[in-house]
């Protein structure tokens, strides 16, 4: 098998490079056209001479009103993008990786404005395209420090990026209990230099864009890249050999292209002398697929060239892993790769709108500067009626009607019919586009009286078709981010510690996995802010009742679900960061309370068994009462029968004595006791 030679692949990428500039110059013609319509030149529309040369901004206006509510659902969460795991233990790495890329790497990288600029590239011009790469800079910083000790100027000037420029000497007597001691004292003066690695996101204007026409997709795109005018010194700052640099022929002087023309201008003028380092040069990086190694399999190569594609002009031939670009578009159109936009939407109907425009003001100036009827030589002073001033007098000639000689043409306001028609236009705006002023995060009824039935249905409408931009650009978001992804595992060598929610966390990527997936969130803020927060407390009460329902160790509602909830709220409202307003708990920190509320009695539990002993208590008492009534009844009914046979017991005790005193009077002779004696006895 042999090898592709440098010479081969350079003809077959020029004749890629040759179809993706026609391709790209095809597409020109229309993006240069959207600009125009978007800035409100519209040279295909030129004004007549003395006439208005009003233009309608409806492109202008209709981007407007989506842009708001698109970049607010995508960026205005504090977690754009949320990285799924894809193998078993990824779970850890997937949580940090999110923390990392939304908190530290995306803002870092100039990631807001490359999605701002990409949305409003595919809002005007069908598609925008987003680049990510790995970049090195090299900053340089000269410091003077003085009164140092050789301890301090060991640590300040041992480091090796640390080169001192001067250094001087200084000898200071003190004072001491031991006597006068001599203290050397430096001042020098350093320049450190420091290299460091930055992941970068930009967006890419679609003139530098490259390209295949056959591609329905970048990932099925057989060569892929970017094509701009670089300096030579910037060229030679990314470390290419500047003999060679310098040797290379320089961009053709107003040579650029009618679409970069249209959004930039040259630097220089073509009659100024430009210095050698900042001429500019014509710079390819481009991604191709192609069998170098003749093993029957196109691989993907980067290759970079500068000013031409020729086998001398190739600076990088280099084996590569991904297509480092993303195609965003706000509308797809089956089976193509352009999508749609608001301005092929809207370009028809602001060119008839401004033709309307003009028409009507151009008959409103007719009205308000009518022409003057004079009769000739029948003004003295005809400059007067040429060019009036106020309270200048215009002077008749002797004995003619004044009313006869100045008279003024009369001209009937025939554009008022075209009002009904500039409505009609805007209603067709709304119907062609989907965006009305729901669009932009605003409440019809804020700008007419309507019931609010029909206020929710013309909400929902416009709301519908921002949703589903945001959607499409959404998806289309997902390959950035993996791709940042993938940088950040591929160039971080080492941890690195950032402060995070105000506590120093230290991330390691270089063990996370590469091709986890991504997801972005769009859950909110497409509609008004009214509308998000209702929902979101819709859903913060569902959370607040099965919690007081089922406890915080339920199996539906988490301690973070309840956080993401508020959270959500705080956002809906339009803040930017929830961690200024509520503070979410540390797992540990959940972990121990749940546990200190499981020992804890319930305190249902406890006052059921309060009210269980209480009855208890209250039983045990009466049960107690009960016993001792008992008790007192069984003593007194003793004591009775006590006292019945006490009595008994005397009576019988009463009548055998008065036997034995009868049977005594009896022996000696005497009379018995009466019986009386006896009745007497206590009875």
């Amino acid at each position: 098998m042999a090898a592709m030679t440098d010479e081969r692949l350079s003809a077959l990428v020029s004749q890629l490079v040759k179809d993706c500039e026609d391709y790209r110059d095809e597409l020109a013609v229309d993006r240069i056209k959207a600009m125009e319509y978007y800035d409100g030149t519209m040279k295909d529309v030129p004004a007549d001479a003395n006439r208005s040369k009003v233009v309608s901004r409806d492109v202008r206006a209709a981007i407007k009103k989506v842009l708001p509510s698109l970049i607010r659902t995508i960026l205005g969460n504090d977690k754009v993008v949320e990285y799924a795991p894809v193998n078993e233990g990824d779970e850890a790495a997937a949580s940090q990786a999110t923390d990392y890329i939304n908190y530290v790497v995306f803002p870092e990288s100039d990631g807001y404005d490359a999605v701002q600029d990409a949305a409003h590239d595919a809002l005007k011009l069908r598609n925008g395209i987003i680049r990510w790469w790995y970049e090195k800079q090299m900053s340089v910083s000269v410091s003077t420090h003085s009164g140092l000790d050789e301890a301090s100027l060991i640590q300040l000037v041992g480091d090796d990026e640390v080169e001192v420029l001067e250094q001087s000497q200084t000898v200071e007597r003190m004072e001491t209990p031991q006597g006068v001691v001599e203290q050397p004292s430096y001042s020098v003066k350093i320049r450190r230099r420091a290299e460091r690695g930055t992941p970068r996101l930009a967006a890419v204007p679609l003139e530098e864009f490259l390209i295949h026409p056959d591609a329905i997709s970048i990932a099925d795109s057989p060569i892929t890249g970017f094509a701009m005018r670089m300096r030579r010194s910037d060229l030679v700052a990314m470390g290419h050999d500047r003999d060679l640099i310098d040797g290379l022929p320089a961009a053709e002087a107003g040579g650029r292209d009618d679409e970069a023309s249209t959004r930039r201008r040259d630097a220089f003028e073509t009659k100024d002398a430009v210095p050698k380092a900042l001429e500019e040069v014509d710079y390819y990086e481009l991604y191709v697929k192609v069998d170098a190694d003749d093993d029957g399999i196109a691989e993907l190569r980067r290759l970079v060239f500068a000013g031409g594609t020729s086998e001398e002009n190739l600076l990088s031939n280099e084996e590569w892993d991904e297509v480092p670009f993303a195609d965003l578009t706000v509308e797809r159109r089956p089976h193509q790769r352009e999508g749609g936009s608001v301005t092929g939407d809207m370009a028809e109907i602001q060119r008839v709108k401004t033709v309307l425009m003009r028409q009507t003001l151009d008959n409103l100036y007719w009205q308000n500067n009518q022409q003057p009827i004079v009769q000739e030589g029948a003004i003295a002073n005809p400059e007067a009626v040429l060019n009036p001033k106020f309270g200048q007098p215009i002077r008749v000639s002797q004995g003619i009607d004044a009313r006869a000689a100045l008279g003024y043409t009369m001209v009937p306001f025939v554009a008022k019919e075209s009002f009904a028609m500039l409505s009609y236009l805007d209603q067709e705006a709304t119907d062609r586009t989907g965006i009305s002023d729901a669009s932009s995060g605003m409440a019809p009824d804020a700008l007419q009286n309507m019931t609010a039935r029909a206020t929710a249905l013309v909400e929902q409408a416009g709301i519908g078709q921002t949703e589903l931009m945001v959607r499409t650009f959404a998806q289309g978001l997902r390959r950035v981010f993996r791709g940042l992804l993938r940088l950040v595992v591929k160039h971080q060598d080492r941890p690195r510690a950032v402060r995070l929610r105000g506590q120093w966390v230290t991330f390691d990527p270089r063990h996370w996995n590469a091709e986890m997936d991504a997801t972005i969130n769009t859950g909110l803020g497409a509609g008004t802010r009214e509308r998000d927060m209702m929902m979101i407390q819709m859903i913060l009460q569902l959370q607040e009742k099965l919690l007081m329902a089922l406890g915080p160790d339920n199996p539906y509602v988490s301690p973070d679900n309840l956080y993401n909830g508020i959270a959500k709220s705080v956002e809906a409202a339009g803040l930017k960061s929830p961690d200024l307003y509520f503070t979410k708990p540390a797992p540990e920190e959940l972990r121990q309370r749940m546990q200190a509320a499981a020992s804890k009695p319930d305190p249902e539990m406890q006052k059921l068994q309060m009210q269980a002993q209480a009855e208890a208590e209250k039983a045990r008492l009466t049960a107690e009462n009960e016993r001792r009534k008992l008790e007192i009844g069984r003593e007194l009914k003793l004591a009775e029968i006590q006292q019945k046979v006490a009595l008994k017991r005397y009576q019988i005790d009463a009548e055998l004595n008065l036997k034995r005193q009868q049977n005594a009077v009896e022996i000696m002779g005497g009379e018995p006791l009466a019986a009386a004696h006896i009745g007497g006895l206590p009875g």
